[in-house]
C-alpha cells in the first residue's frame, strides 16, 4: 500500500562518483551540514562508480568516521551515472531520497529546500537550475532532451538534465521494479507520480577536475536518452518520410509533363540528370537514418532480452541498521 502521509522522518542522499576526489572532503562537510539542519534522520549514500583515483579511500574513510550517516558503495567496475544511482537506490531506507551529483555544481544546501516541498505532499520534486554555469552546447543539448522527455511524460518539467531532485519512497521502490538497460532516473520517477512540483535551485562552476562527458560522449548520451524512454524518432521518422515520398511523387509528376509536354522537353531532362541523383541520394540518405534507429531500437530489445545485472555491488561500508 502507498503511504500519503506528507511528514518526512527520514532521507536519504544518493550520490553517484566518479573520480572526485578533489572535491569530496568539501561536499562530505556540506552534505553533512545539510543533512543536519532538516532535523531528520538521513543518511548519505556514495555510490563509487569504479573510480581510478582517491575517491574510493576518502569515501571509506568517511564511512568509518559517521558510521550510519555516510555509507559507501563499490561499484566493481564504471556502470554510468545511472546504473549507479539505482545501485544507491537499492540500499536506501528514507522516506525521501534526494539525489545529487558530486562535482558540487548543485549546491547540496538546497537540501533542505526539497525536504520542504516533499512535505507539502509532492511525489517528486524536480528542480531547475538558475544562472546555468554550463556551456552552450550542453544547454542546447538538454533544450532537446527536455522537450522530448515533456511529450513522453505529460510533465511539463524544464529541467531534466539537473540530477538534484527528490523522490517518495514509493516512487524510488516502483522505479527498481523496472527491468530495462537504459534508464533515464527524472523521466522513469515521473511516470510514477501522481503529484509533482518544480522549483529554482542555484548552480555553480565546477569546485575542481573536469566534467567527465566529452562532446562525443554527450552526443551519445541525448541520442541513448532519446531512444530509451520514448518511440517518438520513430513516429518522427514515418511522418518524414511520407513527407519525402509525397515531395518525390510531385517531382516525378513534374518531370514527366516538363519532359513530354512543354517544348524543349529533351534537353532539359539530359541537363537535369544529376538533379535526379541529388534526389536519390537524399532518399537514401533518409533510409539510412530509418535503419540506424531500427537497428538502436534492436538492440535495446536485444540487451534486455539478454537481463544482464545493470550493476554489480562489489561492497557496502559503513551501513547499520537504522531504528525508525
Amino acid at each position: 500500500m502507498i503511504s500519503t502521509s506528507k511528514e518526512i522522518n527520514f532521507i536519504s542522499i544518493v550520490i553517484p562518483v566518479y573520480n572526485e576526489d578533489a572535491s569530496l572532503d568539501e561536499l562530505i562537510k556540506r552534505c553533512l551540514d545539510s543533512c543536519e539542519k532538516t532535523n531528520k534522520k538521513f543518511e548519505i549514500i556514495f555510490i563509487d562508480d569504479g573510480s581510478s583515483d582517491k575517491s574510493v579511500e576518502i569515501l571509506n574513510a568517511a564511512s568509518e568516521a559517521n558510521p550510519g550517516k555516510i555509507i559507501t558503495v563499490l561499484l566493481n567496475r564504471n556502470y554510468g551515472q545511472h546504473s549507479a544511482i539505482m545501485a544507491g537506490f537499492s540500499q536506501c531506507e528514507g522516506d525521501l531520497i534526494i539525489t545529487l551529483d558530486a562535482d558540487l555544481q548543485n549546491p547540496p544546501e538546497e537540501i533542505t529546500r526539497i525536504v520542504e516541498a516533499a512535505e507539502q505532499g509532492n511525489d517528486v520534486i524536480g528542480t531547475r537550475r538558475v544562472n546555468r554555469q554550463d556551456t552552450l552546447f550542453r544547454r542546447f543539448a538538454s533544450f532537446i532532451v527536455n522537450k522530448a522527455a515533456q511529450r513522453a511524460t505529460g510533465v511539463k518539467m524544464n529541467d531534466y538534465g539537473c540530477m538534484l531532485r527528490g523522490y517518495r519512497k514509493h516512487i524510488v521502490h516502483a522505479m527498481l521494479q523496472c527491468h530495462e538497460r537504459s534508464t533515464f532516473i527524472p523521466v522513469l520517477g515521473n511516470s510514477f507520480a501522481r503529484n509533482t512540483i518544480q522549483i529554482d535551485v542555484a548552480h555553480n562552476e565546477r569546485v575542481a577536475g573536469d566534467s567527465k562527458y566529452s562532446l562525443w560522449k554527450l552526443i551519445n548520451l541525448q541520442f541513448n536518452l532519446l531512444t530509451c524512454m520514448t518511440t517518438f524518432p520513430l513516429r518522427l521518422l514515418s511522418v518524414i518520410g511520407g513527407g519525402v515520398s509525397g515531395v518525390g511523387i510531385l517531382l516525378g509528376i513534374y518531370i514527366l509533363i516538363r519532359r513530354f509536354l512543354l517544348p524543349g522537353g529533351h534537353d532539359w531532362a539530359v541537363g537535369g540528370i544529376f538533379t535526379l541523383f541529388a534526389i536519390g541520394f537524399i532518399f537514401s540518405g533518409f533510409q539510412l537514418i530509418g535503419m540506424g534507429l531500427l537497428g538502436e531500437y534492436i538492440g535495446r530489445i536485444y540487451d534486455d532480452v539478454r537481463a544482464r545485472p545493470k550493476y554489480f555491488i562489489q561492497s557496502v561500508n559503513g551501513k547499520d541498521k537504522v531504528e525508525l
